[in-house]
Order: structure tokens, then C-alpha cells, then sequence
């Protein structure tokens, strides 16, 4: 799950990194007097998406009065962001950051991600900020400096001070680095994130350290005990098939193609998407239903799968051992009185109570079409496309 840069930084803070004052606005009157609570002179005005790269997009300004604070607001509110990062449909703005302008004399790129490899956290750091990571890597290779965490020994001081000295800190500074990158791992370990990102951290013309924009991920399979971080989340910067289906407890990631996708298990979900692109075919998404799934929650699938207009067939893939097959088979025959499909839906059952599974799919006198093996049920949702008119 993301969140918005001045929820990153309100976390950050919370931990003990040093940020600019700011203020959050909604409308073009708010924008101004946040400037006015900042000295009502130069200020920045910041566009919240959940992307990167919102500079080049516009979505950044440095305004020099309340009038021109309001005028850009006035612009940028409600308008869509297209970026490197949010494809062709971009992001729409709703809320905008007002922030205190800020003498820049160097700015750092520092992050924490998850090392697959190593299993462990990693800060990524680099003394040429304001760029993207991939940029850097492509451009300066060199400027890259990486660090594994030990989780047993936690970020240590040692370690932090090390790091400072290789990005080329002096004095007062490599003191306050070090307490921003413990603070860091604090609120990367302490809220189960999966990333911290802090571009730029710059040294201001008086030599400190300040945040002057933050990111901040988190894993979703953690947010149960996280609460406070739940409560960030912002449904308007999901995709809308996304955030239904979160909503409706069900795990599911859209993608590009025509083929909608309903099954149980990860790994069998993976292995389906692997199968209908053999046989020549495009997953639209992503969905597992889970273990024990009803027949109400069925329907959910398939009323989640069909809020994508580019869905033209069904494969539903089950292998039943929490589940059962007839479960199954009820909800696929509900969803298709309920939902009222025009669509074709292939499906296969496997496991639990398969026999009854496939009599009831069987006996309810749909369309549906019945596939006893993976590659068989590819196949047939390949054939069973919509194909597209030749062109004249």
C-alpha cells in the first residue's frame, strides 16, 4: 500500500527526521492561506499522486506570492497527472501540499527496500539526489552505495557513520544523518514497510540535513496490525478494479489483457497466467480467491473481474482442498443468474467434491464450458475470445 508524500513525512517525523513545515490543502482558498501560515511569500506547491517524477509532469511549482500560491492551485486541483510512473490514464489531483521553500545546497537520494537476495534490509544511497534510482543506476553507477542490515544487530551507529563519510558528509552533518537513517529504519521496521525513500535529502545553505520529499510503501499482508497506517490509505489513487477488490477482501492486480482470471491460490493463480499466455492469450488480472470461499464470495469475484470493460471471457481455475468444488460450482451458477453474464466462462475443478462440482455445472443448462485439465481450460478461454473485426 502507498501513501502520500505528506503522510510519509508525517511518519518520518514522527521517528525523528527533519522536514519542512507545511500544510495540506484541498481547494485553491485553502493553498493560499496555508502560504499565509508559512510567511505568505516563497513557498512550494506539491500535487499528492501516488507517483514519482510529478516535477516534469507540472505537478510541482515554486510560487513566489499567495496569488500565484492560488492561481496554480486553482489549475492543478482536479487535474489529471500523467507521468513516467501512472501510465497513459494518470492520476487525478485531489489534495495539494503546501511547503516552506528551502536553500539548497547539495541534495542526497537515500532509500530502504527489501534485499530478496540477502533477505534483508538495504539502504541505497547516492550523493546525486532529485533523480530517479534507475536514472542514477543508468547515469552514475558509481554514486550508488549499498548497505545490508543485519536484523539481529538492527542499523547500527558504526555502520550509519561509514555511510555519511562515503557520501562525503562533514562535521555537524554526519552526526544528524546518522539520527535520520536510524530514524528510518525505525519506521521501516517499526510499521512493516517495504520501502522508505527519501529524494532529496538536502543540506540546506546552513548545512543541515532536511527531507524535502518522501515515499513510503507498505505490505499489505501486514496491515491488519497496523491500523494507524490502514487508515492512510487513499482509494482515489487506486485502480478502481484494485480497490474494489481489496475492499471486498479478495487479493487481485489488473492487468492489460481479455482474459478475466478467478482462482484459488497464488501459485496456482501464477501457473494460470503462465498457461493462457502459452496457449496465446492475455491475462487481465490477477485473483485469488482464497481458501473456503462461498458461493456469495464467488459472485464477488466475478462482479470484481467484471469491472474491467476489457474482460471478454471467464476462466475460472479451482483446485479444491479448504475449498470445496461445489461451492464453487453454486457461485459460478449464482454469479451467472446474478450478474446476468453475456460473456463466455470456462471453468475447471479439481480436489474436493469435484464429481459434484462438475454435475453442477453440468445440470444448470448455461453456457458454461468444462475443461478437466489446466492447459485444456487455456485453451478453450483463448478460443473463446471475442475476436477482433478485420479491418477493411
Amino acid at each position: 500500500m502507498d501513501i502520500h508524500e505528506h503522510q510519509a513525512k508525517a511518519i518520518l517525523a514522527e521517528f525523528g527526521v527533519p522536514v519542512p513545515r507545511g500544510h495540506l490543502a484541498f481547494s485553491p482558498e485553502q493553498a493560499a492561506y496555508a502560504c499565509r501560515q508559512l510567511g505568505g511569500s516563497t513557498c512550494v506547491v506539491k500535487a499528492q499522486i501516488h507517483s514519482g517524477g510529478r516535477g516534469e509532469a507540472g505537478g510541482v511549482k515554486l510560487c513566489r506570492s499567495e496569488d500565484e500560491v492560488r492561481s496554480y492551485a486553482r489549475g492543478l486541483l482536479g487535474r489529471t497527472l500523467v507521468t513516467r510512473q501512472t501510465g497513459a490514464a494518470g492520476k487525478v489531483v485531489h489534495r495539494l501540499w503546501i511547503e516552506e521553500a528551502t536553500d539548497i545546497a547539495q541534495e542526497i537520494y537515500l532509500g530502504f527496500v527489501l534485499d530478496r537476495k540477502s533477505e534483508r534490509i538495504m539502504i541505497v544511497a547516492s550523493g546525486h539526489g532529485g533523480m530517479e534510482i534507475e536514472q542514477l543506476a543508468e547515469t552514475d553507477p558509481g554514486s550508488l552505495v549499498r548497505m545490508v542490515i543485519d536484523p539481529a544487530a538492527g542499523l547500527v551507529e558504526f555502520q550509519a557513520r561509514e555511510l555519511a563519510f562515503k557520501l562525503g558528509l562533514k562535521g555537524k552533518q554526519v552526526a544528524q544523518f546518522v539520527t535520520t537513517l536510524r530514524a528510518c529504519y525505525r519506521a521501516y521496521r517499526d510499521l512493516d514497510a517495504m520501502m522508505v525513500e527519501i529524494n532529496p535529502l538536502a543540506i540546506t545553505g546552513a548545512g543541515d540535513l532536511v527531507a524535502l520529499d518522501a515515499k513510503m510503501s507498505f505490505d499489505t499482508n501486514a496491515l491488519y496490525r497496523r491500523p494507524q497506517v490502514e487508515a492512510l490509505r487513499d482509494p482515489s489513487q487506486e485502480d478502481p478494479r484494485e480497490a474494489m477488490a481489496h475492499d471486498n477482501g479478495l487479493a487481485y492486480v489488473g492487468l492489460d489483457g481479455d482474459i478475466g482470471c478467478i482462482i484459488n491460490g497464488a501459485g496456482l493463480a501464477m501457473a494460470t497466467m503462465d498457461m493462457i499466455k502459452l496457449a496465446g492469450g492475455e491475462p487481465a488480472n490477477f485473483l485469488d480467491i482464497g481458501g473456503g470461499a462461498s458461493p456469495e464470495r464467488v459472485v464477488t469475484a466475478f462482479r470484481t473481474v467484471l469491472a474491467d470493460a476489457n474482460v471478454g471471457v471467464i476462466l475460472v481455475n479451482i483446485f479444491a482442498g479448504i475449498n470445496r468444488c461445489d461451492w464453487i460450482a453454486k457461485g459460478v451458477v449464482q454469479a451467472y443468474q446474478e450478474v446476468g453474464l453475456s460473456i463466455p466462462v470456462v471453468v475447471r475443478l479439481s480436489g474436493t467434491n469435484v464429481e459434484e462440482g462438475r454435475e453442477i455445472i453440468r445440470t444448470s443448462g448455461l453456457p458454461l464450458l468444462s475443461a478437466e485439465t489446466l492447459a485444456e481450460a487455456a485453451k478453450l478461454a483463448v478460443r473463446a475470445r471475442p475476436q477482433p473485426v478485420a479491418a477493411e
